[in-house]
């Protein structure tokens, strides 16, 4: 019995596999969207790409998209970290600097009275051991920059032929840079001139009180005022009988102080049957010049023999044929006697502390003086 009741259940077991296979072949034959779709999965499978070449794709892509941020980065100056607007410079071991950041090392190095050396690898540098990677700057001058007008993004040595002369945004206004109409009244504002009509929606200026309006008045006087006298005090000096000119050369020299400072110094040089010497130091109330980011240069006028009669004199810094000091033009008067042999110091109305740094880092200062002695 046994034997029998264990055929008979094998057999039921059997025949229910059986029902259960059938119904599921039913099914499958009922639904052949579901065949489609499982035969697309096979298909699918078939053709996925392997991990490792997926992979290599994406990293292919995204160097096509960041070639030029990493083009950028590795051209960059090593001081100021931007790219190179102009002459790029590199020492022995291949390091760049821009111009401006180039200068601003020799300058400090001179007011240090130090060798001057590359902030990367502290190996020499000089205008004589520094050389011009030409290969960096035709480089930097492909690389893209975006127009400060329309935000499209062009090749940076056509970037300013664009934005002079073909910028869609405002190439119906003669000028691309404007000013506030209110700018009479003391508003500095300055942009694009698509900009202008918007600004002067917002400007508030026009609401400022009479005696903020008349405070922004007298400053624009002022400087017309101290522009006519310069032009009227020149025009005047031509007229003088002695009118002497000399080409300058200033030379780096040290102080005896403790702490040795820079100055410079001219040789000695003859007008007006005298001699004379002229001097320059850097940010004369500072001890250490290098401590800061703005520097001015001023100069004395020394008178180096007697005289018996005292001399009233006029001179004037100007750029000289041999030197190319950018200098704005101004006007100084001494009176000269038996004691009184020295001016005090005067600025040198440079253009701005890059022009202070580029003089600083040249050997010697060539410029032109021009004294103008009143007649008795």
């Amino acid at each position: 019995m046994s034997n029998e009741k264990r055929h008979v259940s094998c057999f039921l077991v059997v025949r229910e596999i059986e029902t259960t296979m059938s119904e599921g072949e039913a099914t499958t034959s009922n639904n052949p969207s579901a065949n489609a779709m499982e035969t697309a999965e096979k298909a699918s499978d078939e053709f996925i790409e392997p991990e490792t070449k997926r992979r290599k794709i994406t990293k292919i892509d995204e160097k096509k998209y960041k070639l030029e941020e990493r083009l950028g980065g590795i051209l960059c100056c090593a001081v100021c970290l931007d790219l190179p607007r102009a002459a790029v410079y590199q020492c022995s071991n291949g390091h760049l600097l821009c111009a401006g950041c180039f200068t601003h090392v020799l300058a400090d190095a001179r007011l240090r009275d130090e060798t001057s050396t590359c902030p990367t690898c502290r190996v020499e540098i000089s205008k004589m051991l520094a050389t011009r990677n030409l290969a960096v700057e035709n480089a930097v001058s492909e690389l893209p920059s975006e127009c400060r007008f329309c935000n499209l993004q062009f090749p940076r040595n056509s970037l300013e032929k664009h934005e002079d002369e073909e910028c869609e945004e405002s190439r119906f206004f003669p000028a691309r840079i404007a000013g506030c109409k209110y700018h009479r009244i003391g508003c500095p504002w300055r942009g694009p001139m698509h900009e202008k009509a918007h600004h002067e929606q917002e400007c508030g200026h026009p609401e400022k009180s009479g005696a903020e309006v008349m405070e922004a008045l007298e400053l624009l006087d002022q400087q017309v005022v101290e522009e006519r006298k310069l032009y009227k005090t020149i025009f005047e000096l031509l007229g003088y009988d002695k009118i002497i000119f000399n080409d300058i050369q200033l030379k780096p020299y040290r102080t005896d102080d403790f702490v040795h400072r820079l100055f410079y110094e001219s040789s000695r040089f003859s007008a007006f049957n005298n001699q004379w010497v002229v001097k320059a130091r850097i940010n004369d109330s500072q001890k250490d010049p290098t401590q800061s980011s703005e520097r001015e240069m001023t100069y004395q006028l020394l008178l180096k023999t007697k005289t018996s009669t005292p001399m009233t004199l006029s001179y004037i810094v100007l750029r000289g044929p041999v030197g190319d000091i950018k200098v704005n033009p101004r006007v100084y008067q001494f009176n000269f006697t038996e004691n009184e042999t020295e001016t005090a110091y005067e600025s040198v109305p440079l253009s701005d502390t890059a022009e202070c740094n580029r003089l600083l880092a040249a050997k010697t200062i060539n410029f032109r003086l021009i004294m103008f002695l009143a007649s008795k």
